[in-house]
C-alpha cells in the first residue's frame, strides 16, 4: 500500500488515494538496506560518455587506466581535501570541471585557472601550494566555463566537489584514498 513518487530529484511516498504523504526513507529491516538511496543513486546515475570532456582539465597518473570525473570549485576546501587525497591515487585519469559556485570571488579564480597555459600545473599548484595563477589575458574568454555551470546544474550537482565514475555513479563530498581505492575497485 506504499507508492514511490519521484517528485523533480526527490523520492516521496504516499498511500493509494494521496491522502498521505511520507517524505523519509524506506529501509528494508531484513537487509538493513536503504532503498530510498537505492532509488535515488539511480535518479542520480550520469552516463560517462556524455560528459564533455573537452571542457575538462585533464590530469593523468600512471597508466591512466581508472577514470573519474570531478566538479570542483578553487575556493572549495573539500575539494583542496580531496585533491591532496588524490596525490597517492596512482593510474588514474581525473577530468576536473572547474565549477565556479562558491561565489563572485570563484568566477575569478577560475577563469584565471581556465586561461593559463598549463592548466594542470595551474589547478594543482592552487588546490595543492595556493599558488595563484597570473591574471587572465582580457582576451581569454573562458566561455567554457558557462557550460560547465549549466552542465552541473543539468545533472544536479549541487557542491563540490562531486566525484563521478565511469559506472555513472557519484559521490558528493571529498573522499579520502583509500575510501576511493575501494570505490574505484568496485566500478565495472
Amino acid at each position: 500500500g506504499l507508492y514511490e513518487l519521484k517528485v523533480g530529484n526527490e523520492i516521496i511516498y504516499s498511500d493509494a488515494d494521496g491522502r498521505y504523504v511520507f517524505i523519509g526513507r524506506v529501509v528494508d529491516t531484513e537487509t538493513s538496506k536503504d532503498l530510498t538511496q537505492s532509488k535515488l543513486d539511480d535518479l542520480n546515475r550520469v552516463k560517462f560518455s556524455d560528459l564533455p570532456l573537452e571542457l575538462a582539465v585533464k590530469s593523468v597518473k600512471g597508466n591512466g587506466k581508472r577514470v573519474i570525473a570531478v566538479f570542483e570549485d578553487p575556493n572549495c576546501g573539500y575539494c583542496k581535501r580531496f585533491r591532496k587525497s588524490l596525490v597517492d591515487v596512482k593510474d588514474i585519469t581525473v577530468y576536473t570541471f572547474i565549477y565556479p559556485i562558491l561565489g563572485e570571488d570563484s568566477h575569478k579564480k577560475s577563469r584565471n585557472l581556465w586561461c593559463a597555459n598549463d592548466r594542470v600545473k595551474a589547478w594543482d599548484d592552487w588546490m595543492l601550494d595556493g599558488k595563484a595563477p597570473p591574471q587572465a589575458a582580457e582576451s581569454c574568454t573562458a566561455a567554457a566555463l558557462d557550460k560547465i555551470v549549466e552542465l552541473g546544474k543539468k545533472l544536479r550537482v549541487t557542491g563540490t566537489p562531486t566525484i563521478i565514475f565511469t559506472d555513472g555513479s557519484r559521490i558528493p563530498g571529498a573522499v579520502d584514498a583509500k575510501s576511493l581505492e575501494s570505490k574505484l575497485a568496485s566500478v565495472k
